[in-house]
């Protein structure tokens, strides 16, 4: 690591101008959370490897911003020559800059792997001592990454109507009526998620996550993939061209963004125009308007290619895509409610076999009986149950299913005072192992063609302590007062946030991370634009019918535990007894099946309400999950789910 600091400060020199810092952030060129081998530059040269974070190498300095998630693994990652910048606690990376760096700085990055809004917004901090960011030719980590891994040749694969619910003409048709009533010509899509959904395509380029590296342009003739053309076969080719979609080398997206901006990417494409009324020699006339702006989403469109645009001629603005791709038809609903029956089943049968392993092997009381734990293995010759060879039995349990298609993250298998990483990720030479005595965390998830996936249980072999049941009852209450909401159209999840704390903050205690995503549809396990969070960002985009969220409450004790408690939830009408204001109101359903586990609940904290959610969820749990289980596997699940009272 020492190496490539100095390596990179050599060429921070030695560039012109010199660089007197160099950020260094986690995305690649389409702003993902999660990035391919070849793109994780900021793990290379700070060792850190968690999805969020941000490097900063300056002429004798390196800094590294992540987020709460992410604090207590940050500290275990990273060497003696980082500083660990807290978000939420420390200065923000501009701020930082704009006070420690000289005047007149020049701040170096790859303007492919910034956004819009964040370059903007650095400059903007900057101004006042006359700092600058500076645009590099080449990106000044993949000099010095000697073993950076070959760039991804995986096949592009139609995902067919079956799943997807809408056709790409039906798609397009929806984007170009968005873009008459903004008067834009055409749009930059960079978004791996949205390019995939907007034609229908799936891919393989980025682990968990089933797109393929590749951009889109679209204007109101006109349609265009921007990928590597090896991963085109004839079959995907011809689908392309029946719905009207150009392929176009990857690398050529930054050329055809400069004939877009001067109207001339359809004509040098060779496409004839089927709208008389659009763009002709550079405007046209829509109900009295001259169209000639390019839409832009700032948060995602990289630096580079706005770069290239008459920023007069940009519209921008959120992608339109983003929301209509959270919006989901019914097609997926059913698909995604299907797909979560299917994932706790093999969540179950995991439960089921963790529990016998863990009784024959450490001759613990079992997930039912609140007895003591064995100290030791019964046999210590036996094979170890780690953690990771944990979690892999549960994907195996995983990819018996119909659909299955591979994990939609990295599980998140954890015992004791690993749980408490948020995070955490089990290495298969570092991991521990599996111990009764404490608290086990797994929060895991699946792609499969008709839904992706995503749950967490936290459980405990042996006897929990008082503590530990009263957390876990504090998560739970929180997890049903989230789930349970009744609220108005328009209410954002920054508004909802609170619902899942309050029973915590009773007893003083909080968690460091959002509480709900969006999900995809054999998609990206991470899907906004909305949120629930006490992040601002989760007051833009209000929650509405049909879309999906995850109910994600925790608590974690560095040293000791983690608990999270995990749903996906689907937005719904409310179905209220009135209506106050005519404003319409939404509720949750719960599409994920596992059982919680009554060991871990202190029943005398939760009110009747509670214990009725609960004891009704069990049941449900029940008659869903039966017809995939054997008869020991629903013997298991009906104790389980026995009901509970106070």
């Amino acid at each position: 690591m020492a190496d490539t600091l100095t390596s990179l400060r050599s060429l921070m020199a030695s560039h012109s101008p010199p660089l007197d810092a160099l950020v260094v952030p986690s995305e690649d060129y389409h702003q993902s959370e999660y990035v391919s081998a070849r793109d994780k530059r900021r793990e290379f040269v700070s060792g850190f490897s968690g999805s969020a974070g941000l490097a900063l190498i300056t002429t004798n300095e390196a800094r590294l911003w992540t987020d709460g998630r992410y604090f207590l693994q940050a500290t275990q990652q990273l060497s003696n020559q980082w500083t660990l910048m807290r978000m939420g606690e420390d200065p923000p990376v501009d701020t930082w800059m704009a006070e420690n760096l000289p005047a007149n700085a020049a701040i170096g990055i790859d303007p492919w792997c910034v956004s819009v809004d964040t370059a903007q917004r650095w400059e903007s901090a900057f101004a006042g001592k006359q700092q600058k960011l500076v645009q590099t030719e080449t990106n000044l980590v993949d000099q010095v990454w000697k073993n950076r891994p070959p760039a991804e040749a995986n096949p592009v694969v139609v995902h067919p109507l079956e799943f997807t619910g809408r056709s790409v003409a039906d798609k397009l048709k929806n984007l170009r009526e968005k873009f008459k009533h903004e008067n834009a010509g055409g749009m930059i899509i960079t978004t791996l998620d949205e390019v995939a959904w907007l034609y229908n395509i799936r891919g393989s380029d980025v682990s968990y996550c089933p797109v393929a590296h590749a951009f889109a342009v679209v204007t109101s003739n006109s349609a265009f993939l921007y990928v590597d053309k090896r991963k085109i076969s004839n079959e995907v080719n011809s689908y392309m061209e029946e719905n009207g979609i150009v392929v176009r080398e990857y690398t050529a997206v930054s050329s055809d963004v400069v004939l877009l901006a001067s109207n001339e990417l359809d004509s040098a494409a060779g496409v004839k125009g089927t709208h008389s009324n659009i763009l002709g020699n550079g405007t046209a006339e829509s109900e009295g308007k001259k169209i000639n702006l390019i839409w832009v989403a700032p948060n995602s469109c990289c630096y580079a290619l706005y770069s290239k645009l008459n920023s007069e001629k940009v519209l921008l603005k959120e992608s339109p895509l983003s929301l209509a791709k959270a919006l989901k038809n019914p097609v997926e609903l059913d698909g995604l409610k299907k797909a979560h029956i299917r994932d706790g089943a093999a969540v179950v049968q995991y439960l089921v076999w963790l529990d016998k392993q863990m009784q024959e092997l450490y001759g613990a009381s079992g997930y039912f009986l609140e007895g003591v734990s064995a100290n030791n293995k019964k046999d210590p010759e036996t094979k170890k149950l780690t953690e990771v060879t944990a979690s892999d039995k549960l994907e195996g349990f995983r990819a018996s299913k119909e659909h299955f298609r591979g994990l939609s993250f990295p599980t998140i298998s954890s015992v004791g005072s690993n749980a408490a990483i948020i995070h955490y990720s089990p290495e298969p030479e570092a991991c521990a192992e599996l111990d009764p005595n404490k608290i086990y965390l797994c929060d895991s998830g699946a792609q499969y063609l008709d839904g992706t996936t995503d749950i967490t249980r936290t459980v405990h072999f042996g006897k929990p302590s008082a503590h530990e049941k009263a957390c876990y009852t504090a998560v739970l209450k929180g997890h049903i007062a989230l789930g349970n909401a009744r609220f108005p159209n328009g209410t954002s999840g920054h508004a909802l946030d609170i619902l899942a704390r309050v029973p915590l903050w009773k007893y003083g205690l909080d968690y460091r991370h959002g509480t709900g995503h969006g999900i995809g549809s054999y998609l990206n396990v991470h899907e906004g634009p909305h949120l629930i969070s006490f992040r601002p960002q989760a007051r833009n985009v209000p929650l509405q019918a049909s879309m999906t969220v995850t109910d994600e409450p925790g608590y974690y004790e560095d040293g000791n535990f983690g608990i999270r408690l995990e749903n996906v939830l689907i937005v719904k009408d409310g179905d209220t007894k009135f209506n106050f204001g005519d404003k319409g109101y939404l509720a949750f359903e719960h599409i994920t099946w596992a059982p919680y586990q009554n060991k871990l609940i202190d029943v005398s904290l939760l009110v009747p309400e509670e214990i009725n959610w609960l004891n009704t969820y069990h049941s449900t749990c029940r008659d869903i999950l039966a017809p995939y289980l054997d008869e020991s596997e629903k013997a298991w699940l009906k104790k389980a789910t026995e009901p509970v009272s106070a």
